[in-house]
């Protein structure tokens, strides 16, 4: 069974943040950290290189992987900022409905800047999302 590729590392989330080049996404990143550390009473931890996350969960598939990801987080990327909602949309429509301006993959939000969403929906689809995964994984 293959492993996750993704894993915590030491490097420091304040650090990986500092380092982001664009102004306006480095200052959306600290906002975020801020957020989903509120959020999640957990404290920012580097997922990968680029990844910042926020308390773990074990996560068995039917396939019979498993392994452990990150509840919440978020990654700075270049071209837009990207919020890992774990659980997917589906389950939100209403908050998406009313969010902003943005893109979804699977279980990414990808966002231009902070200014383009309502920042309070953004706050309550953190805390949906996060209270229904802790309550499926039982945390």
């Amino acid at each position: 069974m293959a492993e996750n590729k993704t894993k915590p590392t030491e490097v420091q989330p304040a650090d990986f943040i500092g380092a982001v080049e664009n102004d306006r996404r480095r200052q959306d990143a600290l906002e975020l950290m801020a957020l989903m550390a509120e959020i999640t009473g957990e404290e920012a931890r580097m997922w990968g290189p680029s990844i910042v996350g926020f308390g773990t969960y074990h996560y068995k598939y039917e396939s019979g992987r498993e392994g452990d990801f990150l509840q919440v987080g978020f990654s700075p990327r270049k071209a837009n900022m990207v919020c890992y909602i774990m659980l997917g949309f589906s389950g939100y429509r209403e908050l998406m409905d009313r969010l902003g301006k943005y893109k979804t993959g699977k279980s990414c939000l990808y966002i231009n800047k902070l200014d383009d969403i309502d920042r309070a929906v953004l706050r309550e689809l953190i805390e949906k999302s996060v209270a229904d995964l802790r309550q499926k994984y039982g945390l």
